[in-house]
């Protein structure tokens, strides 16, 4: 599932694994993306694994997500 495909509303209770490959610069866009995994009647311990390739844009996103994270911390 996409990042993208969040707006149409897939509940994912039967997942256990979530794999995230298409990075966003908002952290709290992928923390929706892996909750959609936890819903109500989910029975399975769920995964995440953050695949990312070093010295890309990926390591420019996940910079951008920790600066992000502070700076919403200090509102």
């Amino acid at each position: 599932m996409s990042l993208k495909a969040a707006s149409l509303g897939l509940n994912m209770v039967v997942a256990c694994h979530v794999l995230m490959l298409d990075l966003w610069w908002n952290p709290t866009t992928e923390d929706q993306a892996i909750d959609r995994a936890h819903r109500i009647g989910q029975t399975r311990p769920v995964t995440v694994l953050r695949l990312t390739v070093k010295d890309t844009v990926e390591d420019r996103i996940l910079a951008l997500q920790v600066i992000f994270c502070a700076i919403v911390r200090c509102f």
